[in-house]
């Protein structure tokens, strides 16, 4: 079977890295690529970003350039990622830009955690870190979970998919 090719961006705090990657891996197991536009930030980067030697506005434009080319927004939930103003943002300007937004726990989180903010507001699904729940919401199916995939009533908002 050929793989199915989805164009996402994913927006996850830089320390869950690993938690892309198992993202991407457990999808390819089901026939699934992942075609990835976010940022991942090389050390050699980090120590230019800590010093402000590239500007914010340059990363957001960066961004969302990225996030344009992207046909769905996938948010990695970890139990920081509400803390991280980046990832805030990115929801914010996923919903101006009209992309579902799709919020996946992080694999091994068995205990609720804090969701950022706008992913509260305007997200389209939010699940547990399960392939068939995260297949489905990249076809469009909407649910809402707890981390262990039991269902969770709707957060405030929601991102309506047409």
């Amino acid at each position: 079977m050929a793989d199915i090719v989805k164009n996402v961006f994913v927006s996850h705090h830089h320390k869950d890295d690993a938690s892309v990657d198992g993202l991407t891996g457990m999808l390819s197991g089901k026939g699934y690529q992942l075609r990835n536009s976010s940022i991942r930030v090389k050390p050699e980067n980090q120590k230019r970003l800590d010093q402000k030697k590239v500007s914010d506005r340059t990363i957001a434009r960066l961004l969302r350039m990225k996030m344009r080319w992207a046909g769905k927004i996938i948010v990695v939930i970890g139990k920081d990622t509400h803390k991280r103003p980046w990832v805030n943002w990115e929801v914010k300007v996923a919903h101006q830009l009209g992309k579902p937004i799709i919020g996946v726990y992080e694999n091994g989180l068995k205990n609720q955690v804090e969701i950022p903010e706008n992913l509260k507001k305007y997200a389209t699904s939010i699940v547990g870190w399960r392939s068939d729940s995260v297949i489905d919401a990249l076809g469009g199916g909407s649910q809402f979970q707890n981390p262990d995939g039991s269902p969770s009533p709707r957060t405030d908002g929601g991102n309506v998919v047409c």
